[in-house]
């Protein structure tokens, strides 16, 4: 029996929130799209695959801004899990391998299949880091290097924006970054009875000492696992 229609915030970064709140609405929900980070690619930065084997890949954002500065779709593909595994494939790249978890968990996967890799793995993505890819890899003794291809900077919401958004039954957080941008808002803007529902518990850290209703993480960092836990916060 589906449960009653909620308001749900979605704080992710562009494209990615139109695409999330497209399934939320595919839910029975009302999605309130208002992003607490916005992508912005830095300009003139060279990509040089010499001797890059492999490529990694952390969030859908990092295959999109690598695809819009690069054709080349012959490498294999490192990725976090289905979101952005899903993105590589639909951007082009025809060998895609996922790895469920965290930052620590694809370097061991990639570490696992270093036999098969006759060059070094890049890393593209964004200026802040989640974790430290690259120093995981080296640690393992994977040859690996990053590529720096945008920021990720904090949105400015106005009180007018909070006001309705702060009255939402859940907030949808999709990295640790959105979490930070969220956990000061919070504070100043208390919301006891918002559900605060997370792609993974590592997300949440940001949010250890606001007061919420709920925090909660699915087993696994995907988001058709993420939306499922809407149905559980009546």
């Amino acid at each position: 029996m589906p449960g009653r229609r909620k308001k749900i915030w979605i704080t992710r970064a562009q494209p990615g929130a139109s695409a999330t709140a497209e399934r939320v609405r595919g839910m029975g929900h009302d999605a309130l799209v208002a992003p607490l980070l916005a992508v912005h690619p830095l300009d003139e930065v060279a990509i040089d695959l010499t001797g890059v084997a492999a490529l990694a890949f952390t969030s859908a954002n990092g295959v999109r801004a690598f695809a819009e500065r690069s054709g080349d779709r012959a490498l294999k593909v490192f990725a976090v899990g289905g979101a952005t595994a899903q993105a590589a494939r639909a951007a082009g790249f025809h060998s895609v391998l996922s790895t469920d978890g965290d930052v620590e968990a694809l370097a061991r996967g990639i570490a696992a299949r270093r036999g098969e890799l006759k060059g070094a793995v890049l890393h593209p993505g964004a200026a802040e880091l989640a974790g430290d890819l690259v120093g995981a890899l080296d640690q393992a003794g994977v040859e690996a290097r990053r590529l720096v291809l945008y920021e990720t900077r904090p949105v400015t919401l106005s009180e007018a924006q909070l006001k309705p958004l702060l009255r939402a039954d859940v907030v949808l957080l999709h990295s640790p970054r959105a979490a930070s941008a969220l956990a000061p808002i919070l504070r100043q803007h208390p919301a006891p009875e918002l559900r605060a529902l997370a792609l993974s518990k590592a997300v949440l850290k940001p949010l250890l000492r606001v007061k919420l209703a709920a925090k909660l993480a699915p087993p696994y960092p995907l988001e058709a696992a993420l939306l499922q836990l809407i149905e559980k916060t009546d």
